[in-house]
């Protein structure tokens, strides 16, 4: 399928209005807001669109899928982010082939993608996940353990912890999203007042966008505002996200 390069232009112009709509209702700066483009499900043309369209930030939630587009986009500077599941035999294609790891759930994992980065590359730039939901399905830390795990992660040589992600429960409740939103920003700022030198909220999708910036996200990952409906799923990957990953 060809991309519409129109859409996917506009779909990014209007993202990026809104965020700078938000951000000054809520006294922010928009400049203090990155822009994550969620590319699952999108082939490497509509990728190429986007940063013809000044987008250099990509997140990618299934590792083969990612393996895939990449050789096609080589040509470009694309700063390459994981935002999914990590199962612990994919630790070493994560590691050597993204500049940011955004799902960092457990220590086994973080350990796995310091060994496996290489030293040829700079440090990875890792988010603790925390499961403000409570639900069993999401992965992630639960709030008051994400202190530990920050801990281990800081004391690992190949990684520079930079904050905290979180994915909260989909539900049309507004309040319920906000307070969990909230919850992670809660848990950054205990961080910070912890000694940690972080500057990472990573929530807010195309959905909750205006709540997770209101409530203080500084990376937000939108895919179907600017790429549409997802072009095609991936059953084996896809079982994972529907699952904690062993």
């Amino acid at each position: 399928m060809e991309p519409n390069t129109t859409t996917i232009a506009s779909g990014l112009q209007k993202v990026r209005t809104r965020i700078r709509e938000i951000a000054s209702k809520t006294g922010r700066q928009p400049e203090a807001i990155t822009l994550l483009a969620a590319s699952k499900t999108n082939p490497a043309e509509c990728l190429r669109e986007a940063f013809a369209a000044g987008q250099t930030i990509f997140g990618e939630n299934y590792l083969q899928e990612a393996l895939a587009k990449m050789p096609a986009l080589a040509d470009l500077p694309i700063e390459w982010h994981f935002i999914g599941p990590i199962q612990s035999n994919k630790t070493k294609r994560i590691a050597e082939n993204f500049t940011w790891v955004h799902s960092i759930d457990r220590k086994k994992i973080a350990d796995r993608l310091s060994k496996d980065r290489p030293e040829s590359l700079p440090p990875l730039q890792v988010c603790v996940q925390v499961n403000v939901s409570g639900e069993d399905s999401k992965s992630g830390v639960a709030p008051e353990e994400a202190a530990d795990l920050a801990a281990y992660v800081v004391g690992l040589p190949r990684l520079k912890l930079r904050g905290v992600m979180a994915i909260p429960e989909l539900t049309k409740a507004t309040a319920l999203q906000r307070s969990q939103f909230r919850m992670l920003k809660e848990t950054y700022d205990r961080l910070k007042q912890a000694g940690y030198d972080l500057d990472t909220i990573s929530m807010g999708m195309s959905e909750d966008l205006d709540i997770a910036i209101e409530e203080g996200a500084t990376m937000v990952r939108i895919g179907t505002a600017i790429f549409g409906p997802r072009r095609y799923a991936i059953p084996e990957e896809l079982a994972i996200l529907q699952g904690k990953p062993e």
